[in-house]
C-alpha cells in the first residue's frame, strides 16, 4: 500500500474540481504502448519539479537498491503521479510535494486523502484550493 499524490501542469486542467476528478479519471487510464518514466515528456515546469524532488525522494529502482523514502513516479506529458512507500516519510513527501509544486506553480493532487483536496497555483506564489462548483 502506498501514499499517492499527483502534481500537475493547471493549464492542461479543469479548475473546478468535479470536471478536474473527471480529468485526472482519463489521464490515469495508463496508455501500456507508453513510458512514463521519462522527465523529457513533461513540461518544463514538470520536470524542474522532478529535478528538485527526484534529489529529496529518489525514484525507486528496478534493481531492488532502493534508497530510504524512495518513490515511484508515473510522467506523463500534464502530471507526474507519485506513490510513497515509506510511511514513515508520509508527511515529508506531503510537504514538500506541496513546496514544491507551489515554487513551480504546477497544481497538487492529494489523491490518497479522504478529502481528495486539489490546489491550484496563486498569484502569491503560494497553492489555494480549486473551487468544489
Amino acid at each position: 500500500m502506498s501514499y499517492d499524490l499527483m502534481v500537475f501542469a493547471p493549464e492542461a486542467a479543469p479548475a473546478k474540481r468535479p470536471a478536474f476528478l473527471d480529468w485526472y479519471d482519463e489521464q490515469t487510464e495508463w496508455d501500456d504502448d507508453l513510458a512514463y518514466d521519462d522527465p523529457a515528456v513533461a513540461t518544463p515546469a514538470l520536470q524542474a519539479f522532478y529535478a528538485d524532488l527526484a534529489a529529496e525522494f529518489p525514484p525507486i529502482t528496478d534493481d531492488g537498491t532502493d534508497a530510504d523514502g524512495a518513490a515511484d513516479y508515473t510522467i506523463a506529458p500534464a502530471l507526474i503521479y507519485m506513490n510513497f512507500v515509506d510511511w514513515d516519510r508520509v508527511d515529508a513527501a506531503w510537504e514538500a510535494v506541496h513546496r514544491l509544486a507551489a515554487k513551480h506553480e504546477l497544481g497538487f493532487f492529494d489523491v490518497s486523502s479522504d478529502l481528495g483536496e486539489v490546489w491550484l497555483p496563486d498569484r502569491k506564489g503560494g497553492l489555494r484550493i480549486a473551487s468544489s462548483d
